[in-house]
C-alpha cells in the first residue's frame, strides 16, 4: 500500500471516528432527557403538591418554564447527587438564562459551534488523535443542547450536584461531553505547543550544523 493510500484510509477513519462518537454522545444526551421528562416527578411551584401520577398533570416543558411546577428532587446520593427536573433557557450549567432574545443567540452559537468543529477536523493533522475525540465531543454536545433548543425553545437539564446548602447549576449529558471535549481541546493545544519547541530546537540544532547560525556561547 502506497503512503498516499495510507494517509486516504487514516482521512477516512479520522471522519469515521468524529461522526461516531458526535452521534452516540447526541444518542446518549437525547436519551437522557426523554427519561428526565418522562421520569422525573414535578410538584407545584412552591407548593409540593403532587402534579404527576396524582390526577393533575404538569405540561413539560411549558408549565416548568411558567413556574406553575417544578422539578422534584430524586436521590441519587445523598447530600451530593439528585435528579432534579429543570428547563434552561440559557446555555451550559445556566448560563446567560436571563437574558433575552437567548433562544436564537444561542442556537446560532450551537450551529456556528458545529461548523467550527468540521473546519478544524478539515484542518487537523492525521496523527492528532486526541484533538479528534475533543471536537467529535463538542459538536455532539453542542448538537444535544441545540435539538433541545429548537424543538422546545429551552434545554433539559436533571442532574445536580449539591453540598450542603450549595447547588451547582443543574445539567445535563451533553454539558458532560462538551466539558469533556474543551478539556480534550487543550490537552491539545499543550501537546502541539511541547511538539512546536521540539521542531523549533531540531531546525536550530540543524541549522548550526549547517553554519547557517552562529553559536553565541562558543
Amino acid at each position: 500500500m502506497s503512503t498516499s493510500d495510507v494517509d486516504a484510509v487514516l482521512k477516512r477513519k479520522k471522519w469515521v471516528i468524529f461522526l461516531v462518537v458526535a452521534a452516540l454522545s447526541l444518542v446518549a444526551d437525547q436519551a437522557t432527557k426523554i427519561w428526565a421528562r418522562g421520569s422525573l416527578p414535578v410538584v407545584g411551584h412552591g407548593t409540593g403538591e403532587q402534579l404527576s401520577g396524582g390526577g393533575h398533570e404538569c405540561l413539560i416543558p411549558t408549565d416548568i418554564v411558567s413556574r406553575v411546577c417544578q422539578g422534584k428532587a430524586v436521590t441519587v446520593i445523598d447530600g451530593y447527587w439528585d435528579w432534579r427536573l429543570s428547563m434552561n433557557p440559557g446555555s451550559a450549567f445556566g448560563l446567560f438564562s436571563s437574558q433575552g432574545g437567548a433562544r436564537i443567540f444561542l442556537s446560532l452559537v450551537g450551529i456556528a459551534a458545529v461548523i467550527g468543529m468540521i473546519f478544524m477536523l478539515r484542518k487537523a493533522r492525521l496523527d492528532q488523535k486526541i484533538l479528534h475525540w475533543a471536537l467529535a465531543l463538542v459538536a455532539g454536545g453542542a448538537v444535544g443542547n441545540l435539538v433541545d433548543r429548537i424543538y422546545y425553545g429551552v434545554v433539559t437539564d436533571f442532574v445536580l450536584w449539591h453540598y450542603q446548602s450549595h447547588e451547582w447549576p443543574v445539567f445535563n449529558v451533553a454539558d458532560i461531553v462538551l466539558v469533556v471535549g474543551v478539556g480534550l481541546m487543550f490537552i491539545d493545544i499543550q501537546k502541539e505547543n511541547k511538539r512546536e519547541k521540539i521542531l523549533k530546537k531540531a531546525r536550530q540544532e540543524k541549522a548550526k550544523a549547517a553554519g547557517l547560525v552562529k553559536d553565541l556561547r562558543e
